[in-house]
């Protein structure tokens, strides 16, 4: 799990505008240039043109993302921000993101849980855990992750499933992280009974810096890094 000041910390993953006019390259292969005053259209890695609309809209940006407590999707950042659009919103967070880099600062916009978090970066994770601890609720026992693991990978997993995995009754452990939000009720399956259906949460996509579950490592991977461990310790 990652250290992290006021919102959860993850790696930037990559986490593209609104005005009508789109940014185009000269014919002999000069800087991108406008078509019309105002737009926030570009080619792809081109900077922003730096003008006082920009500059404000920027602002607001990453205020509002300053003060949120939560991902933000574009959709909202776009109507918090008094942006045109998404799509705006997105190419604004990736200057903001340029910027912010090119001045070395501590903090950066982090795609995250299908949003957007202004986070602080990975290698400050240890000064920042002396004077702001992980939150106990998001300290999780072996035997937690392994439930937690199994039901992310299997999911949507009934308790039946997630046990037979395990190998031992997961009733208690599976109310626990439903109590801390990892876990939710998804459904419930055809089967004898009709079981509960056990899904994570948007607060596991966080707090295990995801954007999408899609993003979980193979199996296989994690395999391969748990036999390489413990080839290393023996």
């Amino acid at each position: 799990m990652r250290t992290h000041l006021g919102p959860p910390h993850s790696p930037l993953a990559g986490p593209a505008a609104a005005a009508s006019a789109p940014w185009r390259a000269s014919r002999r292969g000069g800087p991108a240039v406008l078509r019309q005053p105002g737009s926030v259209r570009r080619l792809p890695g081109a900077p922003l043109v730096h003008n006082d609309a920009t500059a404000a809209k920027l602002a607001r940006l990453e205020a509002i993302l300053f003060l949120a407590r939560e991902p933000l999707s574009s959709r909202k950042l776009a109507a918090l921000a008094d942006l045109a659009d998404g799509t705006e919103a997105r190419a604004l967070v990736r200057e903001l993101a340029r910027r912010l880099r090119n001045r070395a600062r501590a903090i950066q916009p982090v795609e995250i849980a299908q949003g957007t978090q202004l986070m602080t970066r990975p290698q400050l994770a240890d000064w920042i855990g002396k004077v702001h601890p992980p939150d106990a609720d998001l300290r999780l026992s072996p035997p937690a992750l392994e439930t937690l693991a199994v039901a992310a990978y299997r999911q949507p997993a009934t308790r039946a499933e997630i046990e037979a995995v395990r190998g031992v009754q997961c009733g208690e452990i599976l109310r626990v992280l439903m109590e801390r939000d990892f876990l939710r009720i998804v459904g419930r399956s055809d089967e004898l009974g009709r079981p509960f259906l056990y899904g994570t949460t948007r607060k596991f996509l966080q707090v295990f810096g995801l954007r999408r579950l899609e993003e979980l490592p193979p199996v296989d991977q994690i395999r391969n890094s748990t036999t390489r461990e413990a080839a290393a310790a023996a």
